[in-house]
């Protein structure tokens, strides 16, 4: 028979070794998240530094609506995505739905697509106010 002060050390020696394993578990799954990049982050990472290429579309709306080149690199660069309003499935590139606030205070939303190393502008939106514009698509 196990004495009861032996049976004490025997349960508190497992119960250490199991908290021990769980601060173990916890550590290495918050090291590898912080040391790793989600696919959708790399993608976001990326486009946010490729070279930025405007459509034709996009530079009429640009200019419809009073927003520069400048503008829309500082909101592509700085602004939050709205996946709302993003397609990563979007063919032939993943779009993404960028939005900020301009110098002079709009606020935009920059439609942009991943495509090849490019940041393709596709559209650019203010979201406040409404513009007539006479954009081919």
């Amino acid at each position: 028979m196990v004495p009861p002060s032996q049976h004490r050390k025997s349960k508190q020696a497992i119960v250490s070794l199991v908290v021990i394993g769980l601060i173990l578990i916890l550590y290495v799954v918050k090291c590898r998240n912080g040391n790793t990049v989600s696919d959708p982050d790399r993608r976001e990472v990326a486009f946010r530094h490729n070279p930025v290429k405007i459509t034709k579309h996009a530079q009429c709306r640009m200019d419809c609506r009073h927003i520069d080149e400048k503008e829309v690199e500082d909101i592509l660069h700085k602004g939050k995505i709205n996946y709302g309003k993003s397609d990563l499935k979007d063919q032939p590139c993943p779009t993404y739905a960028v939005e900020g606030i301009t110098g002079d205070g709009q606020k935009v939303r920059i439609i942009v697509g991943n495509c090849n190393k490019e940041a393709v502008i596709i559209t650019v939106m203010d979201l406040e106010n409404e513009f007539e514009c006479n954009c081919e698509t």
